[in-house]
């Protein structure tokens, strides 16, 4: 996009793609409470997005919102932002895993396009961010996905971790304290289905850990065959 969109706008994006995994339909209720605004708000916001030149937004009454093409891409380059900021605040920068997010939130919508790229060039060209997450290529296209909730595995399974939800520290110092970060290979050795609790054996040791709903919806895992 070669037109600067206020923060606000990038917000909306990276939320809807967010919401939409970037493909289909989202509805503004669901806008709104994942940006915590009003329903009011999200419509004003979304009928806007939707009357610029080119339209970033497909809004159709009663049926939600979709990202257009350009839209998809305003969103992708926001996220690159953040997930190159995120590596580079840890690995660079000596930030705890649990401390990127929110420094990265504030940054992500004033670098330049010359930072972004000396920051990949640092790192080295990643394609995962910190917390296991694809990063946009520079042309702006994200790799098809290859993983599935940790709920979704059951006993014999394996799997190694992919990407964990990063939006609370709280929830990643927990993870980090038990040693579910991703990278990590783990067999499921049961599986509970009155409370859909997961007992799982941690890489090749004896340490087991019995998870919650409340956790394995929050991690994405590559099945091991």
């Amino acid at each position: 996009m070669t037109k600067r969109l206020s923060d606000k706008v990038e917000d909306y994006l990276k939320s809807i793609y967010h919401l939409s995994k970037g493909e289909g339909r989202v509805s503004t209720g669901q806008i709104a409470e994942d940006m915590d605004v009003s329903p009011a708000s999200v419509t004003d916001m979304v009928q806007r997005l939707a009357a610029e030149n080119p339209p970033l937004l497909d809004y159709r009454k009663h049926q939600g919102v979709a990202l257009t093409g350009d839209g998809k891409k305003a969103a992708l380059e926001i996220i690159r932002h953040h997930r190159l900021l995120e590596l580079f605040l840890h690995e660079v920068l000596g930030f705890s895993w649990d401390q990127v997010h929110e420094e990265a939130e504030r940054l992500e919508h004033v670098i330049s396009e010359e930072f972004e790229e000396r920051v990949a060039a640092v790192l080295g060209n990643p394609q995962r961010g910190l917390h296991g997450e694809p990063i946009p290529s520079r042309t702006l296209e994200m790799p098809d996905p290859d993983c599935c909730h940790l709920q979704e595995l059951r006993t014999n399974q394996r799997g190694r971790i992919q990407e964990v939800n990063d939006d609370d520290p709280g929830f990643l110092r927990y993870l980090a304290a038990q040693g579910l970060i991703p990278g990590v290979e783990f067999e499921v050795i049961g599986y509970s289905m009155y409370d859909d609790n997961l007992r799982i054996q941690i890489g090749d040791g004896k340490e087991e850990l019995v998870l919650g709903a409340s956790v394995t919806s929050q991690i994405q895992v590559k099945v091991l065959e």
